[in-house]
């Protein structure tokens, strides 16, 4: 059959898919078996499977279809470019869309993070940032201090480099890992001793980082990277404070403070990025992705403060940022994140998060309150996390995952996405949901809940 030129039957699709599409994250014993769902249209928060089912999309995609899908002036943006200029090379050319666009990131970004890089995604994105720190010490004469500071749960993506400071302590990659990076403890409020105080779980999370700079060696340390909330490892909110001091102890020891905005920023908590309007910290590079097109087209960007150029630039100017990629600053995808800026601005859409954050969260704590299955509510802006603690007497990650599952297909059936992690139920819908739509959200998720209630904690 010439695939390209007939029309794929259904089962046509689904032995394709098993047979040649190695999916992220695939398990390796049902690679072969497992079924992916067909998801054919989007319009707004909502996606329409093979069959036709309507669900609202309460992952948001991957944590980034802000503007919602189905937007014929992204299409026209897109399609506008790539009849001028589908492709320029960034060693030789530059483009209209990527000049402009690093002029207007510069503008959003905070304090004097004016330099932008362009990457493909959020992994290629921290990869720059933490090659940029090892650049610059190599620059300045020290080729020892290249430590890299993480924490538990953190996630910052897939090439070896992000991957390497990627805390995920409950997964067995079978991949390598190098052995200059180090990690925190667990900043999560909600696993602090019972009586402990938010303030002294603060001071406690704090000397972690103090601690480990102290046995590490200021002089070893290159960078401390930090997601402002911890998105995949369950929406983790560090408690108030903890932020500012870290990096207060960073800048003490010359040591980079890199923000991985990869999911925060673009409007997801309200405001362009989250590290300055809602944290009150300057850090010496962000990451950022994701929201940055809707997911409309694949970009990422490091965002590089002044001081950090000025100390890689020098008087010696023999060396070369060996950095890049090809499709750095792609035109067409730069043009798409213009569109998406100017939608977001134009249909107030970072004021619509502010306005709809309080019923999110009002929703949520109410279900923490009224339901004995969910442990925990967190979060900010329309980024949510609900944590189960489901009756298990097998507590394995394993069995997080078979409940997580579980939830899962109880409210797909009822026309909710959720993006489930082991027992812990995570939202970042589009951002231009409504007060109905969050409360349809919601009302499904309570429904299932009531379902898996029955069979867990009943």
């Amino acid at each position: 059959m010439n695939t390209l030129t007939n029309t794929p039957t259904d089962v046509d699709l689904i032995n394709w898919d098993r047979d040649h599409h190695l999916h992220p994250w695939a398990g390796t014993g049902g690679w072969r078996r497992d079924e992916y769902m067909r998801v054919n249209t989007g319009k707004g928060i909502h996606l329409w499977d093979s069959a036709g089912k309507r669900y609202i999309d309460g992952p948001g995609g991957m944590w980034c279809v802000q503007i919602g899908y189905g937007r014929k002036d992204m299409a026209d943006a897109i399609a506008a470019q790539v009849m001028d200029m589908p492709y320029a090379s960034p060693w030789t050319f530059t483009s209209e869309p990527a000049a402009v666009l690093a002029n207007v990131l510069a503008d959003l970004a905070p304090g004097d993070l004016n330099t932008v890089h362009f990457t493909t995604g959020g992994s290629t994105a921290v990869d720059t940032a933490l090659r940029t720190a090892q650049f610059m010490n190599n620059r300045l004469g020290r080729p020892d201090k290249k430590i890299i500071i993480s924490r538990e749960k953190a996630y910052h993506g897939s090439t070896f480099l992000a991957s390497t400071v990627t805390g995920k302590e409950r997964f067995n990659t079978r991949f390598d890992k190098a052995d200059f990076v180090r990690f925190l403890p667990d900043v999560n409020p909600y696993v602090r001793p019972s009586g402990m105080s938010l303030e002294d779980w603060c001071d406690a999370k704090v000397a972690d980082l103090e601690n480990l700079i102290a046995q590490t060696g200021a002089d070893k340390v290159a960078a401390f990277i930090a997601e402002p909330l911890l998105c995949s490892g369950g929406v983790i909110v560090p408690p108030p404070g903890y932020h500012q001091r870290t990096l207060e102890i960073c800048r003490r020891h010359d040591i980079l403070y890199i923000s991985d905005e990869v999911v925060t920023g673009f409007g997801r908590l309200g405001h362009w990025f989250a590290s300055e309007d809602v944290f009150g910290i300057q850090p010496d590079m962000i990451t950022c992705a994701k929201g940055l097109t809707s997911g409309y087209l694949p970009l990422g960007a490091c965002l590089i403060s002044d001081r950090v150029m000025e100390r890689i630039s020098g008087a010696d100017g023999s060396d070369v940022y060996y950095n890049g990629y090809t499709y750095s600053g792609h035109p067409v995808s730069c043009a798409a994140a213009l569109k998406n800026i100017e939608i977001m601005e134009n249909e107030d859409i970072l004021g619509n998060v502010r306005r709809l954050s309080p019923l999110f969260h009002d929703r949520m704590r109410r279900i923490k309150e009224e339901y004995d299955i969910v442990g925990d509510a967190r979060g900010m802006g329309l980024l949510g996390c609900l944590e189960c603690h489901p009756d298990l007497q097998d507590d394995s990650y394993a069995a997080h995952l078979r409940f997580g599952d579980k939830l899962d297909a109880a409210c797909e059936k009822r026309g909710l996405l959720l993006r489930p992690i082991g027992n812990m139920a995570v939202f970042s819908p589009p951002l231009i949901m409504t007060e109905s739509d969050i409360n349809e959200m919601f009302d499904i998720m309570e429904a299932g809940l009531t379902e898996l209630g029955k069979e867990y904690n009943g």
